[in-house]
C-alpha cells in the first residue's frame, strides 16, 4: 500500500514538473507583453498596454489578421465538407484499398511542413495561386482534411448505423437520411474537425511564409517578421493573444467530445 501511493506520488510530481517545464517558457511571454520597453527583455521594465494598442492599430497587424481571420475560415469550411464526405466515403463506401486512401489523406500530418510546403508552391506558383488568399485557402485545405477525416472516421466507428436502416426505410431518401440522420449523430465529430481545421490554418507558418508574398500576409508570417526585423514586444502582445484564443479553442473541442457518441 505505502510503496503504490509512494509511486503514485512520484509519478503526479513528475508529471507536474514536466508540465511546469514545457508550459513555463510560454507563460513568460505574458509579462513581457506588458513591459514598457522598446524591446523584448525579461524580466519587463514597468507596465504598458501600449505593445496591445500598436497591435490594434498598426495597418500591417490589423491586414494580417484579416488575412488568418479569412484563410483560416475559408479553409475550415472546405475541409470540412471534403473530409466529411471522404470519411463517409472510406467509412461506407465499397472502395478498394481504404488503408491506401486513408493514409494518402494523412500525408500532410506525416510528411514534413517544409516537403509540403515546397511542393505546394511549385505546383501554385504555376497556376499562379501565390501571394493571393485564394491560394492560401487551398493549401491550408490540403493542411486541415486529415484532422477532418480522422475526428469523423472515429465518430462513424461507433455509430448505430440502424437508425439510418431506419430512417432508408420509413420511405427517406438517400440524401434526406444523410442530412436529417447521420450528419447529426457524427455532428461532434465533424465540428471538432472544424475546430482543428481552424487552428491548424489560422497558426501555420512555414507554407504561408511560400505562398503569402505581399498581398496575402497572415497573422504569424506577421509575427515571423516582426522577430527578424523589429524585435518589439508587440509579436509578444499576439502571442498572449493567440494562447488565450488558442485555449479557449481547445476547450470548446473538450466540450464537443464529450457529447461524442
Amino acid at each position: 500500500m505505502r510503496r503504490g501511493w509512494a509511486g503514485r506520488l512520484a509519478g503526479a510530481i513528475f508529471v507536474s514538473s514536466a508540465c511546469v517545464f514545457l508550459i513555463l517558457p510560454t507563460l513568460i511571454v505574458v509579462p513581457m507583453s506588458f513591459t514598457s520597453a522598446e524591446q523584448l527583455i525579461f524580466p519587463p521594465v514597468g507596465f504598458s498596454l501600449r505593445w496591445y494598442v500598436n497591435y490594434a492599430t498598426t495597418n500591417a497587424w490589423r491586414l494580417a489578421t484579416l488575412n488568418s481571420v479569412l484563410t483560416a475560415t475559408g479553409s475550415m469550411v472546405l475541409a470540412t465538407v471534403l473530409g466529411t464526405l471522404a470519411a463517409l466515403a472510406i467509412s461506407r463506401g465499397r472502395l478498394p484499398f481504404r488503408g491506401g486512401i486513408t493514409t494518402l489523406f494523412l500525408f500532410p500530418m506525416i510528411v514534413p511542413s517544409i516537403v509540403t510546403a515546397v511542393a505546394i508552391y511549385n505546383t501554385f506558383a504555376k497556376l499562379h495561386l501565390t501571394d493571393s488568399v485564394a491560394g492560401m485557402i487551398l493549401a491550408h485545405t490540403i493542411l486541415g482534411l486529415p484532422f477532418v477525416v480522422i475526428n469523423v472516421l472515429a465518430v462513424l466507428q461507433k455509430m448505430d448505423w440502424r437508425i439510418v436502416d431506419a430512417a432508408r426505410s420509413c420511405g427517406a431518401t438517400p440524401t434526406r437520411a444523410l442530412f436529417l440522420v447521420t450528419l447529426p449523430a457524427i455532428m461532434p465529430g465533424v465540428l471538432a474537425g472544424a475546430v482543428f481545421a481552424f487552428v491548424t490554418s489560422f497558426d501555420e507558418v512555414v507554407v504561408a511564409l511560400f505562398l503569402s508574398g505581399t498581398s496575402a500576409m497572415t497573422l504569424p508570417v506577421q509575427m515571423w517578421n516582426g522577430i527578424r526585423f523589429e524585435i518589439n514586444p508587440t509579436v509578444a502582445a499576439v502571442s498572449v493573444i493567440l494562447i488565450v484564443f488558442a485555449t479557449a479553442v481547445f476547450a470548446a473541442i473538450t466540450t464537443l467530445r464529450r457529447g461524442t457518441p
